[in-house]
């Protein structure tokens, strides 16, 4: 519970943090000088945050106290182990797809927002990736060293923060949808033993934060895919394994 409710803190911080700082901009009328695609640095507040608290809690006593007992008391009542987290994780990401062959549309079309989620997922993966080998916290079950921070967590939020920049200025209830199946992927990530409470909380601010900077970067990588005249080709893609997470990236020259 002391999870959940921490979680849902979180959501509203993200939601109205974010809709606050953007303003409204035409589907149709989109340009690189749009707001959508300048930093802004208060949106990095929230992510900021939850990275910082996953930091401290692989140091801090009380922070450690808090992730023995979250263990214990779901060892208490052992709840029985799914492995729905294995795909909720993308499940927002399917949601734009599906939203917008619903005939709702969202920020971009399906070119420009599958590179915007492609690079989200390539920025989340080199984060998580190489500091699950750095920092080596070991599982709550103790079946390997890559416990910090929550790869699933990550992709669930990257996700999620991406179908909320898709569509929090066309539909707000539609853009939040995808928290709680964040919400879900990391509350289960711990109570099928695999992560600790500041593992899944880093998790969030990472993906939240790849997100972020996917749609800032997205005017330069853009221009790499419509450069006239050019034969060059990049492709970024998502890939999904059944423990890991991660994205490609292809070159032609």
């Amino acid at each position: 519970m002391k999870l959940i409710a921490f979680a849902a803190l979180i959501c509203s911080g993200i939601c109205f943090g974010q809709v606050k700082a953007d303003s409204s901009i035409s589907v149709d009328n989109i340009s690189y000088k749009d707001n959508i695609y300048k930093p802004n640095y208060k949106k990095l507040i929230v992510p900021t945050v939850l990275i910082g608290y996953g930091v401290v809690s692989l140091t801090s006593d009380a922070l450690k106290d808090l992730n023995r007992s979250t263990k214990y008391e779901i060892g208490e009542h052992q709840p029985k182990h799914i492995k729905l987290d294995n795909y909720t994780q993308y499940l927002p990401a399917v949601m734009v797809y599906g939203y917008n062959l619903a005939g709702i549309k969202g920020k971009h079309n399906l070119k420009d927002r599958t590179i915007i989620y492609g690079t989200s997922q390539l920025i989340s993966a080199a984060f998580v990736l190489p500091l699950k080998h750095m920092v080596k916290e070991e599982r709550p079950d103790g079946s390997n060293n890559l416990s910090f921070p929550s790869g699933h967590t990550a992709a669930a939020f990257s996700s999620a923060h991406f179908l909320f920049r898709e569509y929090k200025d066309e539909n707000l209830w539609l853009a939040i949808s995808g928290y709680p199946v964040a919400v879900f992927t990391g509350v289960y990530r711990t109570l099928n033993d695999k992560h600790w409470v500041g593992d899944v909380v880093a998790g969030a601010g990472f993906g939240i934060l790849s997100t972020e900077l996917a749609y800032w970067l997205f005017p330069v990588i853009n221009k790499m895919f419509n450069k006239k005249e050019s034969k060059n080709f990049t492709f970024i893609y998502p890939v999904l394994e059944s423990k890991n997470f991660g994205a490609g990236l292809v070159l032609n020259f």
